[in-house]
C-alpha cells in the first residue's frame, strides 16, 4: 500500500526532520536525527526507511521537502 502524501520538513522547536505520512484521514509523524544541513538524497533515504518501517511502499521521487 503506498501512502497518499509524504513530506518532510524542519522541525525548529525540536530541531529534528518531520517526517509526514498521509494515508486517507490518517496522519503518522515520525521525527528523525538527520543533520539539519542534510543533502535531498539523504531527507529521501532516511522517509524512505521510515515509511518502509511503518509498513508502506514509498516513491522516493513523490517526497516533498520543505525546508
Amino acid at each position: 500500500m503506498r501512502p497518499e502524501r509524504v513530506e518532510v520538513l524542519w522541525d525548529a522547536a525540536k530541531s529534528k526532520w518531520l517526517i509526514r505520512i498521509e494515508v486517507g484521514e490518517e496522519v503518522i509523524r515520525r521525527r528523525c536525527d538527520v543533520p539539519k544541513n542534510a543533502d535531498d538524497q539523504t531527507l529521501r533515504s532516511a522517509v524512505q526507511k521510515t515509511v518502509e518501517d511503518e509498513g508502506y511502499e514509498l516513491d522516493v521521487t513523490s517526497v516533498s521537502i520543505r525546508r
